[in-house]
Parts: structure tokens; C-alpha cells; sequence
């Protein structure tokens, strides 16, 4: 296909402010679905992780058929933990859609990937979404927009950037706020116009960097680049150059390009195409493929280093295995572990203590909590430990760490508790706005370790009305010391399953997190205490029997629905001398040392025994 025909753009956008509800509207209106075919909405989020959440979190490819133009789409995650992904894949693109809620405007996400967008030179249309929301004011968004693009040093082709407004769920489009309701087909005739066609000479020597990774039940792992310039074909010699500096000579034995939402086998791929290649026995995201005459090394592409890393370890529990594992050992877990870095750089992976645990790094909690989730659906069975912000040392030896910008909004009558909470973690206050709804927004600058499990107690001091998002900032001096979970826990003394006479003498100590019927073993976390110590207690010990009282008596016993702890509720809760055993059925808190002598001895504050 001639390349003047080609068009290749990302979305781009905060989370939620609907990006992949857009693109199922660009395809269902550009005939990529049969009539009368039923659409499932978020077509694009084809993860079961994506769709439980709602939200985008592996970069995705399509394209669509228009007026004669092949317009290559990349669905792009919204969340900041998973902007590595957006990073590598810009690079594969010439213009971006940047996708703006009429009723938030840009916010904290927005400013990263757009400001990612402007540095690679590409070329901007602004959709202002959601135009159907009550409350909503696109004008001021779309202005908000402009100054954001100046504060970013845009220059004056990206500052006289095209706009369009719409409503992704509705899927009416409008040039002007002021015009009648149209369809997407504005916004498609704008890409064609405003984004350029791909560069590069076709009759050059080939040359494809590979920015991401998909996989095929039958191909199995594919890289998928853009082709720069040259002509690629299946079952031809060609030269790939490792990060190590490294070449070696492969034989693609499958070149596809997307047709809609499906990669289907092509003769051959010229400049501008956005490219799968099937047969590569090895690869990494960043990897140059040329000719063999003249093998190239092209610049790796840069992603920012990672802000908190956990352990991952083996688990040494004694229900190991009995709920659901199937990998549990160090080499397959080291073994995906090396799988998740391959499929995302963002993700570092490097082993400690012998061959059972790893350390783990990522861009923040969601990212390393996305990867735990869906080891636990492939049946990996294994511990993770309290995460650890990444600290750096500075030219002089001075202690640095990460902060963030932080911001909230929140009912006025909440904002003091909420200021109060976040300067307790080391927040610095830098704005504070009230707008006519009186809903504050707060802004600061936090370090990383003060927003680990912020979220849960902001909405718990606003009864569930704050809003929060962050982005990774840079590296400031050490702030001091952060408090962490003041209270201790309840930990069981005895194995066997939790009965409800003792859970219920024990509701007047803390709150639990377990419920009737559980197994329990001896260093297992059952609750958390109301005080500041740990204690250790008996949750299997049941009330002595007489020919007055019966079993089912018992079972009648009254208890306060306990607490059910989330993935993300369980990493935010422990501290650094507890561990969560990860199975595909349960997840289980502990201590890391069992034995409790031991513990005691370990311990700055021992456990309390209630006998």
C-alpha cells in the first residue's frame, strides 16, 4: 500500500476519561464489525483482569479502513504504573489522539503521556469526551488543555492543535460545541488531515525496532514493531542486534499485520506499517532487526526506572500446595518472573538471597499487583513481602527518594482531615482550590512511601467522596521517617480451623480478617489488634461441651461480618516482618518468621501471648 495512505496515531489519555470506549466507536463506525454483529463494549480490553478492573493495561493494535487510508490505531493504558507502556509505543506512531473528560479536564496522567507525545515531536488532536456528562464544561477543559500544552513547552505546530468534541458511549461527534450532533467520521477525517503520513525510504535497507511483545496460541510470541524503512517478508534472512550488542542472523517465518482486531499474514510490510513477526526463538523489547548486510543497533528505548520493588519468594507455609498451586517451585518462579520482564522492561526482575526469592521492581503497587493477579490465575503459588520504595544516592553520597505529585479532590468539609493525613506522610502542600461545588482540589508533593495505602484511608476520612491520582515526580533528599500501620495484629498460636466462640471473644480486640471455618497455622495473621502490640491467640478453640449445651448452639454464635481483605488491601497492611502467601484460591497473611521464639527474638516489640 502506497504510504501516503497510511496514518498511525496512539489514545492517549488519563484513566477513565474513555479511551477504549472511543476506539470501539471508531470501529463499529468504520465498518469494521458486520452488520448486525454484536459488540461487547471495551472490545479492545481483551485481558479478564482489564475487563474486571475497566481499565486498559496492555498496550493494544488495531486499524480501520477509511475513505482508502489504513489508520493504524494503539490503545494505550491510562494508569501512571503502567507508563512504560505508553513510552515504548509512542514511538511506533506519528500523531496521538489525546482523549480529555469535559467534565475533569487534564489531570495527572494526562500531563505524563501527553508530555511524552510533545518531546517525540508528534502531532496532537485533542477529543474533548463525555460532552454528555451533567455538570460537565468542555470549553473550559479544552482551554485547560491549551495551557497545559504551553507549560510543556509545545511548540507552535502542536500549539494549533485540531479538536473535536464527542461522547465515546454515545458516539456523536461535533467539530464545534455549537454545531449539530455528528458522527465520528469527524474525527477520522481530521487524522487523515492533521496526522502525516509515515516516513521512510522503501527501497532502503530494512530496519524495525521492536517496542512490544503479543502472543498466539499457535505463533507463540510475536514482536510487533514499525517497519522505518526497507521492505519486510516472511522467510527471508535478516539481522537482529541484542541490548548486549550482540547480532545474529533469524529467519521470520510469519510477517501479519492487523486487519481490525485481528493480525492476519501479509506478503510483505513496507514503511509505516505496524508489523507482527512470528519464528524469533529469542527477543527483548527494544531490539533492532536489519539487514544482514549492514546489521544496525538502534538507541534502546528509554523508560523511567522504577519507583517500588517487593520480594517474591518461594512459599515455605504449612498449607503450601493444598489450595490450588501447580508452580510453586524457584525455577518456575523465576521462570515467569523473567517472562513478565521481557513482556514489560518497566518490570525488573533480579534474584537475592539464593535461588528462591527475587526482587521485583515497578513503576508502583497497581503495576506489581497486576503481575501477582494474574500469576495467581495461571496457578503460581508463592509469597510476596511488603513493598520498598527505591532509594538513590546522589554524586556526594546524600540519601534520595521518590515523590510524586499528588492530588486530591474532596468535599470541603473533609479537607482538613485529609491535609492533616497527607502531612503526616510528608506531603507538601503546593495548591489548594475550591471551585463552585465546593469540592476542594488539593495538590503536593509526597514522597512515594507516604501514598502506600493513602487511597483507602483518604476515602475512609471522606466517607468515600476523594478522588486521588499520582505521577512520579523525580528524586528529592530524604524526607525522615513515615509512620506505618501503628497497630498490631492478632496471630494465631494453634492449627486447625477457626471457630466462631473464639473468633467472637476476640472481636473486642481488633478487627479480623479471617471467618469460621478457616485454616489457620502458628504465625498466621487473623486480625488486626487494637493496640499497638502483637498477640497471640487461639482462634481454634471451641467451648467445652456439657449435656446442657450442644454443638449447634454454638454455630448459632453471632458474629460481625469480618473484613476481606483485597490484593492491594493486603500489600498496603503488612509490614516489613510480615508476608503474603499468594494462592490461586486464598490469600493468606503471616509472619515471615513463624517460630514464635524466634520472632521474639527478632522483634522490637514481642508479641503478647492472651493465655
Amino acid at each position: 500500500m502506497d504510504q501516503s495512505k497510511i496514518r498511525n496515531v496512539a489514545i492517549i489519555a488519563h484513566v477513565d476519561h474513555g479511551k477504549t470506549t472511543l476506539v470501539n466507536q471508531l470501529l463499529k463506525q468504520c465498518g469494521t464489525f458486520h452488520e448486525g454483529e454484536e459488540v461487547v463494549d471495551r472490545v479492545m480490553d481483551s485481558d479478564n483482569l482489564e475487563r474486571e478492573r475497566g481499565i486498559t493495561i496492555l498496550s493494544k493494535n488495531t486499524n480501520v479502513m477509511y475513505k482508502g487510508y489504513r489508520v493504524n490505531i494503539v490503545d494505550t493504558p491510562g494508569h501512571a504504573d503502567f507508563g512504560g507502556q505508553v513510552e515504548r509505543v509512542l514511538g511506533t506512531v506519528d500523531g496521538v489522539i489525546l482523549v480529555v473528560d469535559a467534565f475533569e479536564g487534564p489531570m495527572a496522567q494526562t500531563r505524563f503521556v501527553t508530555q511524552k507525545a510533545l518531546e517525540l515531536g508528534l502531532t496532537p488532536i485533542v477529543v474533548v469526551n463525555k460532552i454528555d456528562r451533567d455538570g460537565c464544561n468542555p470549553q473550559s477543559a479544552l482551554d485547560k488543555v491549551f495551557d497545559l500544552f504551553c507549560e510543556l513547552d509545545a511548540n507552535e505546530d502542536q500549539l494549533d492543535f485540531d479538536k473535536v468534541f464527542g461522547s465515546g458511549r454515545t458516539g456523536i461527534c461535533r467539530a464545534e460545541m455549537e454545531d449539530p450532533d455528528g458522527d465520528f467520521s469527524i474525527l477520522m477525517d481530521k487524522i487523515i488531515e492533521r496526522i502525516p503520513a509515515p516516513k521512510g525510504d522503501p527501497n532502503g535497507e530494512p530496519l524495525l525496532q521492536i517496542a512490544s511483545l503479543e502472543y498466539s496460541s499457535f505463533l507463540g510470541r510475536l514482536a510487533v514493531g514499525r517497519v522505518q524503512q526497507g521492505v519486510f517478508k516472511a522467510n527471508v534472512n535478516y539481522a537482529q542486534a541484542f541490548s548486549d550488542g550482540s547480532v545474529k542472523n533469524i529467519r521470520p517465518q510469519k510477517i501479519l499485520r492487523y486487519e481490525g482486531l485481528t493480525p492476519k499474514p501479509v506478503d510483505e510490510a513496507g514503511p509505516g506499517d505496524i508489523i507482527l513477526i512470528a519464528g524469533l526463538d529469542n527477543f527483548d523489547i527494544g531490539d533492532t532487526i536489519s539487514s544482514t548486510n549492514n546489521p544496525v543497533h538502534l538507541p534502546r528505548i528509554h523508560i523511567d526506572p522504577p519507583t517500588i520493588s517487593m520480594l517474591f519468594t518461594v512459599n515455605t507455609s504449612p498449607l503450601a500446595g493444598k489450595y490450588g498451586g501447580k508452580f510453586m517451585t524457584g525455577n518456575q518462579l523465576q521462570e515467569r518472573l523473567e517472562r513478565a520482564h521481557m513482556a514489560d522492561p518497566a518490570l525488573l526482575v533480579e534474584k537475592v538471597d539464593g535461588a528462591s526469592t527475587f526482587k521485583v521492581s515497578g513503576r508502583g503497587i497497581l503495576h506489581l499487583t497486576i503481575l501477582v493477579e494474574n500469576m495467581r490465575r495461571e496457578l503460581y503459588e508463592f509469597t510476596i513481602g511488603s513493598p520498598q520504595v527505591i532509594f538513590h544516592n546522589d554524586e556526594s553520597g546524600k540519601l534520595l527518594e521518590p515523590v510524586e505529585d499528588f492530588k486530591v479532590e474532596v468535599p470541603s468539609e473533609f479537607s482538613g482531615a485529609c491535609i492533616q493525613e497527607i502531612q503526616q506522610r510528608k506531603g507538601e502542600m503546593t495548591n489548594m482550590v475550591t471551585d463552585d461545588n465546593d469540592r476542594v482540589t488539593l495538590e503536593f508533593v509526597v514522597p512515594s512511601r507516604g501514598l502506600i495505602g493513602i487511597r483507602p484511608k483518604l476515602l475512609s476520612l471522606s466517607k468515600g467522596y476523594a478522588v486521588s491520582q499520582s505521577i512520579f515526580k523525580e528524586y528529592q533528599p530524604f524526607k525522615g521517617e513515615i509512620p506505618t500501620r501503628i497497630n498490631g495484629v492478632l496471630i494465631a498460636k494453634e492449627p486447625g480451623e477457626a471457630a466462631s466462640y473464639a473468633l467472637s471473644n476476640l472481636e473486642d480486640r481488633g478487627y479480623l480478617i479471617i471467618g469460621p471455618g478457616a485454616e489457620v497455622y502458628p504465625g498466621m495473621i487473623v486480625g488486626e489488634h487494637n493496640r499497638d502490640v502483637d498477640i497471640i491467640v487461639n482462634v481454634t478453640k471451641g467451648k467445652h461441651l456439657t449435656n446442657m449445651r450442644s454443638k449447634a448452639a454454638d454455630d448459632m454464635i453471632q458474629l460481625t461480618p469480618y473484613r476481606r481483605l483485597t490484593l492491594e488491601e493486603c500489600v498496603t497492611f503488612i509490614n516489613d516482618d510480615e508476608c503474603i502467601e499468594v494462592t490461586p484460591e486464598v490469600l493468606r497473611l503471616r509472619k515471615n518468621e513463624l517460630d514464635p521464639i524466634k520472632r521474639k527474638q527478632l522483634s522490637k516489640r514481642p508479641a503478647e501471648d492472651e493465655d
